[in-house]
């Protein structure tokens, strides 16, 4: 019976059930892809160089487009707006091509089982690019409008390129809807190629819509100075040489162009960054597990909400009033320089702060920390940092600069503080994040106490129960008990077994580094106290963005740099450090989002 038992279950060779003709599919889902015929460590390598190929690919087009945005930033001889603006639109043309055919195979195998990166493409991302993908299109409109108006003496390509983003933007958002979280496993090579295409495609955007603001910004600055008496600068005239009708339409238009910039400008960088991180999950191999889902609540932020909303509120005044004064004359211009840095430095101190606070309580954490590999928390770390560097730039720039000066305005008193804590303040915010992020998400009810080991002495463990009751539970029902169970050190239970002198003083010592953190600070109110430093730091970080992306830059209006780097090599650190400033605020924002629905 037995041998007739194994032949009856052993399918034979040919049989419907051995070639998986009839099989039921929900018992063997089919795969993404027929398996690789060649060994692991070949596949490996050969997917290894088809990434170093593909991204020197793309650094070399990146470079190429850089160096054509410099050409006709300087105005260089046979260089115009029409040849860059024809480079862009072929680039993103054949990114379109790229993007068609993959939802279209895509399309055609949807039945297949495709295994997906959960940490990338969360729901909050994508629909923050989206809301910076309509400001995009938005701003694409007032180009086709301005290039209407001008269109007696502007190039054919200035029209094409608005219409080509338009579409661009509207498919991008559609594919990263859709596919930001694929694992693609099939075309490996073609993949990679393409998508480090997309990648440098949108770092290219993002450039040409940076130095297109900065250009318009560097103009209103040379404005504000000849305006406040310096007459040997010379203004760049960017209106076209025709007239346009109806000229206050027109002028509309090109006013609320560069009130535009900055949202496609974080929309640009989103963009590269998701599909950065898809490129990174080609070929990946991910494990089985599920994530949890992270649920935001808006329960128990009243505090950090009221604060964040009320220096979002005092932004908008300050930026108002800061807009208004600046360049009307000398003493408005240094009150607005006064009030914006006194405004800062408040900000900056609570924020300094509030990343303290919350370091402090996750040092004093026993929670298992996240080590698993994600190219998504990793590159959120990495552009935490690179970007950080931009404000550092600048503060250093300016500290420097009051050391070396021979006349110090007053108001240059309150630029030294305002630079050094935007220093501070960037160090601890990232430490905060980074720590964060790598925290394992709640999942356990906050009244189950759980025991860690904190000495192994003699072979024997040491136990130290985490929890700390606020009516001291613990240690009344340890008394209650006769005396005869283990001794209890600031409502925290210790068992000590085979240990001698020495290993009993570091289990006292390791207890009291455990009891370092308040009582009031354990279990759900350490998750309050962490939820609204996280919702206070998210506005606040907001507030931040807001300032230098319309305009307010006390560090083109104060003047001291000016005077000792120069004006043309000050101006040119300012423009090249402030984008990374900007898309710093709002990153940090996004990733304090990720971590208030994580607590």
């Amino acid at each position: 019976d037995a041998q007739r038992t194994s032949v009856r279950s052993t399918p034979a060779a040919g049989s419907p059930r051995a070639t998986g003709v009839g099989a039921d599919p929900r018992r063997a889902p089919p795969l993404a892809g027929p398996p690789s015929p060649l060994p692991p460590c070949v596949s490996g390598a050969l997917g290894k160089l088809a990434e170093t190929l593909s991204s020197q690919y793309g650094l070399n087009v990146f470079v190429a487009g850089l160096l054509l945005l410099l050409a006709w930033a300087v105005h260089a001889a046979g260089v115009g707006k029409r040849d860059l603006l024809c480079l862009l639109t072929a680039l993103m043309l054949l990114q379109l091509l790229w993007m068609l055919w993959y939802v279209g195979r895509s399309y055609a195998q949807r039945r297949l089982i495709r295994p997906k990166d959960t940490h990338a493409g969360a729901r909050w991302l994508r629909g923050s690019i989206t809301l910076f993908a309509v400001m995009t299109i938005i701003l694409g409109c007032f180009k086709i409008g301005y290039f209407i108006g001008f269109s007696e003496c502007l190039s054919a390509t200035e029209g094409v390129f608005p219409v080509t983003h338009a579409v661009h933007t509207l498919l991008q958002v559609y594919f990263l809807w859709g596919h930001a979280k694929d694992i693609i496993l099939s075309f490996k090579t073609l993949e990679r190629f393409g998508g480090i295409h997309s990648v440098f495609t949108n770092l290219l955007l993002w450039a040409n819509s940076v130095l297109n603001e900065s250009k318009h910004q560097l103009n209103e600055h040379k404005e504000r100075l000849v305006t406040l008496g310096f007459g040997n600068i010379t203004l760049d005239d960017h209106t076209p040489q025709c007239n346009c009708t109806p000229q206050a339409l027109c002028s509309a238009i090109s006013h609320g162009i560069y009130y535009l910039y900055p949202f496609n400008i974080e929309y640009q960088i989103l963009a590269s960054t998701m599909l950065y991180v898809l490129w990174k999950n080609i070929g990946r191999r991910v494990d089985s597990t599920r994530r949890p889902k992270m649920q935001c609540r808006l329960d128990g932020v009243l505090v950090g909400s009221t604060l964040g909303l009320t220096a979002l509120a005092a932004t908008i005044a300050v930026v108002a009033v800061y807009l208004i004064h600046i360049g009307r004359s000398k003493s408005k211009s240094e009150s607005a320089l006064i009030m914006f840095y006194l405004y800062a430095i408040t900000l900056l101190l609570l924020m300094g702060a509030a990343g303290l606070v919350g370091s402090w309580i996750y040092r004093d954490d026993e929670k298992s920390l996240d080590e698993s590999k994600n190219p998504a928390r990793k590159l959120d770390a990495d552009l935490l940092v690179a970007t950080a560097s931009g404000s550092w730039l600048l503060s250093w720039g300016s500290i420097l600069a009051i050391a070396c000066a021979e006349t110090r305005p007053s108001y240059t008193w309150y630029n030294l503080p305002y630079s050094f804590l935007v220093i501070v303040e960037k160090y601890v915010q990232n430490l905060f994040i980074i720590e964060s992020v790598h925290r394992e998400p709640e999942g356990i009810p906050e009244d189950i106490r759980t025991l860690r080991v904190v000495t192994v002495c003699s072979g024997e463990v040491a136990v130290l129960a985490a929890s700390c009751l606020g009516s001291q539970g613990a240690a009344g029902d340890m008394d209650s008990r006769g005396g005869d169970g283990p001794p209890v050190i600031n409502g925290n239970m210790c068992l000590q077994q085979g240990c001698g002198q020495e290993d009993q003083e570091a289990g006292w010592e390791g207890a009291r580094g455990l009891g370092r953190l308040p009582c009031f600070l354990q279990g759900n109110a350490k998750r309050k106290v962490l939820r609204n430093i996280t919702a206070f730091l998210f506005l606040c970080n907001i507030s931040l963005w807001i300032p230098p992306a319309f305009g307010c830059r006390p560090e083109y209006d104060n003047g001291l740099e000016e005077i000792v780097f120069g004006f043309e090599p000050w101006i040119i650190v300012v423009n090249l450090a402030m984008p990374f400033s900007i898309f710093y605020r709002m990153h940090a924002a996004a990733s304090l989002f990720e971590v208030y629905c994580k607590i």
